[in-house]
């Protein structure tokens, strides 16, 4: 007559414990860094403010800038033009860096995205932005 109720309590006992597993591991992830259960958090980068405007029609070799907020350090920073790297300036601002740079010059009477990607230590922050431009003849 003991041994019912001792089954009936231990399979009670194991869905609440059963449940409460579930909870905890469904449930972790709700604050804003984006992890639960120990992942260290962060804000995805932003880029924005671009110059010249998407789709402008540029010179060969004309400047262009962008802001980049969430961004620990600049060299975290990589731009190409048409798969062509391009190096960069970073000023640092309140809150932010703006970044600048120069198209390559052997660009000349095509479009081009100016791609840029932000490379962090966790890969679920890295970010990803660009723009068209117009180059024209010269």
């Amino acid at each position: 007559m003991k041994t019912p109720r001792l089954l009936a309590i231990f399979f009670i006992v194991s869905c609440f414990n059963i449940s409460a597993a579930y909870a905890s591991e469904h449930h972790s992830g709700h604050n804003m860094a984006g992890g639960g259960g120990g992942e260290t958090g962060c804000l995805k980068a932003q880029l924005n403010k671009f110059m010249p405007a998407n789709l402008a029609t540029v010179a060969p070799g004309s400047a262009f800038s962008f802001w980049a907020f969430n961004v620990e350090k600049p060299e975290q920073i990589k731009v190409t033009v048409k798969s062509i790297p391009v190096e960069v300036t970073a000023e640092s601002k309140e809150g932010f860096y703006l970044v600048k740079g120069k198209l390559p010059a052997e660009l000349v009477n095509t479009a081009a995205r100016i791609n840029i990607k932000v490379i962090a230590k966790n890969p679920k922050c890295n970010g990803e932005n660009g723009w068209l431009v117009k180059i024209a003849e010269q």
